[in-house]
C-alpha cells in the first residue's frame, strides 16, 4: 500500500519537469510515468517482500526444532510490514494461525484463520473444518468454495470438501463436489477413489494424503496411533523371497 503510494508519487512527480522545461507531449510523459511507476513498485515490492520471507523462513527453522511460540512470536513481528504491501497481513495470519490450529489451540486459531490470504488454501481449509466442528454448514461450505475457488487444481481441497459434506450428512452433495473437483483438476486417481467409495456407501480413504491429511485433526487419536503403530510395523517386516 505505502510502495504503491510511493511509487505512483515518484511516478507522477518525475516527469513533471520533461513537460514543464522540455515540452515533451503529455502521451509520451503518460507513458515515462508509468514505466517509472512500475519499475519503484517492483523494487519496493520486492524489497518489502524480502524481509517477510527472512522472518517466514527464521520461523519455519523454529518450527522444525519445536519451538511453536518463538515461530509465532516472529511472525507476529512481520505485521510491521502490513502497511507496505498488498497482501503481507493475510499471509501472516495465514501462517499463525495455522501454527496454532496445528498445536490444536482451535480457538486461539479461529481469529487468525478468519483473516488468512484466501489462496492460502491450507488456512482456508482449516477455517472450513473449524466452522464445520462448531455446526456452521453454511459458513464451512462458503469457505470451501474460497479455497476451492482460489486453488481449483488442488485435488486435496475438494476431497477434504466432500469429506466434511458427507461428515455432516450431506452425502450427495459430497458426490456432485467430488465431481466438479475432478472437471477442475482435470482428473485425479484419489478424486475418483472417493467417488467409487461414495457411491458404493463406504468411507473415503483420506489417509492416502499421510501428513497433508493428518494436520487437519480429523481423525480420533486413538485411532491414528493404530494406523501409525501398523504402518511402522509393515515397515519392519523382512520382504518375502
Amino acid at each position: 500500500m505505502l510502495n504503491f503510494l510511493i511509487a505512483f508519487v515518484f511516478g507522477t512527480v518525475a516527469v513533471v519537469p520533461l513537460h514543464l522545461v522540455y515540452h515533451l507531449q503529455l502521451l509520451y510523459c503518460g507513458l515515462i510515468s508509468m514505466v517509472l511507476f512500475a519499475v519503484v513498485y517492483l523494487l519496493l515490492a520486492r524489497r518489502t517482500m524480502n524481509k517477510v520471507m527472512a522472518l517466514m523462513h527464521s520461523a519455519q527453522h523454529d518450527v522444525q526444532a519445536n519451538r511453536f511460540e518463538r515461530a509465532i512470536a516472529t511472525l507476529q513481528d512481520g505485521f510491521k510490514y502490513a502497511p507496505w504491501q498488498f497482501y503481507v497481513k493475510g499471509q501472516i495470519n495465514a501462517q499463525i494461525g495455522t501454527l496454532l490450529y496445528l498445536k490444536k489451540d482451535f480457538a486461539k486459531a479461529m481469529p487468525y484463520l478468519e483473516k488468512a490470504f484466501v489462496k492460502h488454501w491450507v488456512a482456508m481449509s482449516m477455517l472450513a473444518v473449524s466452522y464445520m466442528k462448531r455446526n456452521k454448514p453454511e459458513k464451512m461450505a462458503e469457505t470451501f468454495e474460497k479455497a476451492a475457488t482460489a486453488t481449483r487444481k488442488e485435488p486435496f481441497v475438494w476431497n477434504l470438501y466432500a469429506y466434511c459434506l458427507d461428515k455432516i450428512g450431506q452425502h450427495e452433495k459430497a458426490l456432485v463436489t467430488l465431481q466438479k473437483g475432478l472437471k477442475k483438476t482435470g482428473g485425479d486417481e484419489r478424486l475418483e477413489a472417493s467417488i467409487t467409495a461414495l457411491e458404493q456407501g463406504k468411507r473415503m480413504k483420506m489417509e492416502d494424503y499421510g501428513d497433508v491429511w493428518y494436520q487437519f485433526h480429523l481423525e480420533k487419536t486413538g485411532a491414528l496411533i493404530k494406523k501409525q503403530t501398523k504402518a511402522a510395523q509393515g515397515r519392519r517386516k523382512m520382504p518375502r523371497v
